[in-house]
């Protein structure tokens, strides 16, 4: 089965990423990762968000996990996804773990999960960028976007461009 991301690309998984299991931890050494989340990690290194998607009732989901949690299938493929989507939840944080950008003396820190458009019920949850905290609204349309953290890439989210919302 070849898999094509919403935008047409087609899924890597299968290609070999250049980074070992043991350089991926030293890469994102403030993440847990381990066998069933190592090719989301893999993924953000060529700006890529994989989510597990099932060989066998194509079902997408996320967190990662060793089998389908709809069929039970072991045939899962970490494949990448449009990062397009709406807001499904937005919580602002006041304080938390030092994080780079992050100053909760500016203001409030936007976190939301994002109903991606790969599938109903399918979320991912991230920071907003390019918006004011107050400007953020349930069902906003959202497009992907990379910045680093830990000098290493972090998938978080903007304001759909009007093209991407079509």
């Amino acid at each position: 089965m070849r898999e094509l991301a919403c935008d047409g690309r087609e899924d890597l998984s299968n290609r070999d990423v250049e980074v070992g299991d043991e350089e991926l931890v030293l890469r994102f050494p403030h993440a847990r990762i381990d066998h069933d989340n190592k090719d989301l990690y893999r993924g953000w290194l060529r700006r890529e968000l994989r989510i597990h998607r099932c060989r066998e009732c194509e079902r997408w989901h996320h967190p990662p996990r060793p089998i389908c949690p709809h069929c039970w299938s072991t045939k899962i493929v970490p494949t990448p996804v449009c990062g397009r989507g709406k807001i499904f939840l937005k919580m602002l944080l006041h304080q938390g773990p030092e994080v780079p950008e992050v100053d909760y003396r500016e203001g409030p820190h936007p976190v939301i999960t994002v109903e991606l458009e790969e599938q109903t019920g399918l979320r991912f949850t991230s920071t907003m960028l390019e918006c004011a905290s107050d400007e953020i609204e349930i069902g906003m349309a959202v497009e992907l976007v990379w910045t680093e953290r830990h000098a290493a890439p972090f998938p978080a989210f903007r304001p759909a461009s009007p093209s991407a919302e079509q």
